[in-house]
């Protein structure tokens, strides 16, 4: 079952028992405590988006989600369960602590994360208590995955991008942070992301994860302080500008790369 998002100012969903490709990464629906929610960013198609419009309305100015990009179709296929687990099932990862600062680190082979690890988040852990895939990559290790991914064909001036790649189950995500500006991709899977722009800092606990925020916080936000936010889907990009404070929240097992912007 999937839930079929329009957007036309915020969201309208409607629910589909439609099987959805999601590379076998399967989460089953009772482990879905989140659910897709309203979309307030703007939502654009790639071929209507140019370079120019992109820096002068978006850039250095608020969040935008961007269709059709770019054709990561082999990409995708690469990281399907099944490739991933034969490909690179022995090679060593580096989890985080999925709290604000993630203070923590623990390294396990791949095929040790999906067996023993990539769980469901439970409701009554803590951030600093649960570990998550997201970065840290060895580039030389994983060259071969990451040499076939498609990055957004937008540019900052002055900046370049460092991936980070990652893949949790339901949800789990980072509660609210910020650093540069970047673009984050949903692989398989769907991903709802929370924000806020740098002089309106939200009101969270570092150590609760994003579930924890939104089922105790987030129904208590009067209407004035409630976050931008929009559900990403596969094949789908989120662009989030400097600074700009940003939760993550994945509703279902899900695999996501980001490009991460910065001078050099």
């Amino acid at each position: 079952m999937y839930s079929l998002c329009i957007f036309i100012g915020l969201t309208t969903c409607v629910t589909s028992t439609e099987p959805v490709d999601n590379g076998e990464w399967v989460t089953e629906e009772k482990d879905m405590i989140a659910q897709p929610g309203p979309c307030n960013i703007d939502v654009r198609d790639a071929d209507t988006l140019s370079q120019e419009e992109f820096l002068n309305r978006y850039a250095y100015t608020k969040p935008v989600v961007i269709r059709g990009a770019a054709d990561n179709s082999k990409f995708q296929d690469m990281c399907r369960k099944e490739y991933m687990l034969n490909s690179f099932g022995t090679k060593k990862i580096r989890l985080s602590s999925a709290n604000t600062y993630s203070y923590s680190k623990a390294d396990v082979t791949l095929h040790e994360y999906v067996e023993d690890i990539l769980k469901p988040q439970k409701l009554g852990q803590l951030g600093n208590e649960t570990f998550y895939w997201f970065g840290d990559n060895n580039l030389t290790e994983w060259k071969d995955l990451f040499n076939s991914y498609k990055p957004p064909p937008y540019r900052v001036p002055r900046m370049s991008g460092a991936y980070s790649f990652g893949l949790a189950g339901a949800g789990t995500g980072v509660p609210f942070h910020f650093h540069g500006p970047g673009f984050g991709e949903v692989v398989f899977g769907r991903k709802r992301w929370f924000m806020y722009p740098p002089d309106k800092t939200p009101n969270f606990h570092p150590d609760k994860t994003t579930l924890q925020w939104l089922i105790d916080d987030y129904t208590k936000l009067h209407v004035q302080d409630l976050p931008l936010e929009c559900t990403i889907n596969k094949g789908e990009i989120i662009y989030f500008p400097d600074r700009w404070w940003h939760g993550t929240l994945n509703i279902d097992t899900s695999v996501f790369i980001s490009t991460f912007l910065a001078y050099g």
